[in-house]
């Protein structure tokens, strides 16, 4: 959608084709760092969300036992001042109501699923299931990290279970007490499989838990599975109480497990380039998911505005957007950013909408 969005207001026309029969108000909360804002800003869409969204006055990290901080960084008035957007903390239900709200009259084609892709040098054909048959200039997939487009035009590696399973769940802040649900805080585990996050949504009134634990058997990949609540505060039962005492709300976590994929070797082939999970899938540690995918969108936009040659743009598009993608897969894996020190500059600070593009005179 947000692809979509950025290449309308550029006077590109648009079609998307989704899967689901109906757009449905699914997910938990989603962490939109300053990198992301910035993008949903350029879209028109972010005074929306912040009116349904918390900003943390800081991100704290904490020693699971312990309760030691080891880092307090400031985000609030100063991120806003340093960054030129705010962290948002939002439903994911409402960021996906604002950008549908954004998007073109009739450009959504629901319950439209892809089964083959034709491409000449003149056009792209997609196929779907009932039998239609559509031609278009370019395809942009961001079908997901289980993407169709991905799986009939690019080599790439299995998906790998990291043996982790992550919980979501939604609460009251009226009954946390004293809790500092007004800040981003993640609790470092005693390894780096489990670990407890929590921040506050919807101006402050709840709280979004996200945990994750190590399951070494294969477990179901699901964003709407319910999970046990006992198996939950069982597995952080040695962790500090006031980490305790928020899983002791929780009364619905929902449970998915957690998949990667390698960083692949190209994005695009011809007309055609992926886009968000479908080429860079990784895990929430560095919560730059979604912020990727929005990246992607815009700077996909700019490239395609700026150059009518559609594969010369759509390599445009994977030569500024590979490294950086490829850079926050791994520190992502990793799951050592911010837990002590360190320097969120280099992700917040990114502006997707003037980052420069090669043979592009007009940034710098």
């Amino acid at each position: 959608m947000a692809a979509a969005i950025a290449l309308h207001r550029r006077g590109i026309s648009v079609a998307i084709f989704e899967q689901a029969q109906a757009f449905r108000r699914i997910g938990a909360a989603i962490n939109l760092t300053p990198n992301a804002v910035r993008v949903l800003d350029g879209l028109g869409v972010g005074q929306h969300l912040r009116a349904a969204s918390f900003s943390p006055e800081f991100r704290v990290s904490r020693t699971w036992d312990t309760g030691e901080e080891t880092l307090r960084l400031e985000m609030g008035k100063l991120a806003l001042h340093k960054y030129g957007s705010p962290q948002l903390m939002v439903h994911r239900a409402d960021l996906l109501t604002a950008l549908e709200n954004a998007l073109p009259a009739g450009a959504v084609h629901l319950n439209s699923r892809l089964i083959a892709v034709d491409q000449t040098a003149h056009g792209v054909t997609i196929h779907l299931e009932d039998g239609t048959r559509r031609r278009f200039d370019g395809l942009i997939a961001a079908d997901g990290i289980h993407s169709t487009v991905r799986q009939l035009l690019f080599e790439a590696p299995d998906l790998t279970y990291t043996g982790m399973v992550a919980y979501r769940d939604i609460l009251p802040t009226a009954r946390l007490g004293n809790y500092e649900y007004q800040s981003f805080v993640k609790w470092w585990g005693p390894t780096l499989k489990s670990q407890l996050v929590t921040a506050a949504i919807n101006g402050g009134s709840e709280l979004f838990v996200f945990a994750t634990k190590e399951e070494p058997e294969i477990s179901r990949e699901s964003w709407s599975a319910k999970a046990e609540i006992e198996d939950l505060r069982a597995a952080f039962a040695g962790y500090h109480a006031e980490a305790r005492q928020v899983l002791a709300e929780c009364q619905a976590p929902l449970k998915t497990a957690l998949y990667v994929r390698a960083p692949l070797h190209s994005w695009e082939a011809g007309r055609v380039a992926l886009l968000g999970d479908a080429c860079h899938a990784m895990v929430p540690f560095m919560a730059q998911g979604a912020a990727m995918g929005l990246e992607d969108a815009a700077v996909l936009a700019r490239c395609l505005e700026r150059d009518e040659n559609i594969e010369s743009a759509m390599k445009a598009y994977v030569a500024v957007r590979k490294q950086r993608a490829s850079r926050i897969q791994q520190a992502s894996s990793e799951n050592e950013w911010l837990r002590s020190s360190g320097n969120a500059d280099w992700v917040y600070e990114y502006d997707a909408w003037s980052i420069p593009i090669e043979g592009d005179c007009l940034t710098a």
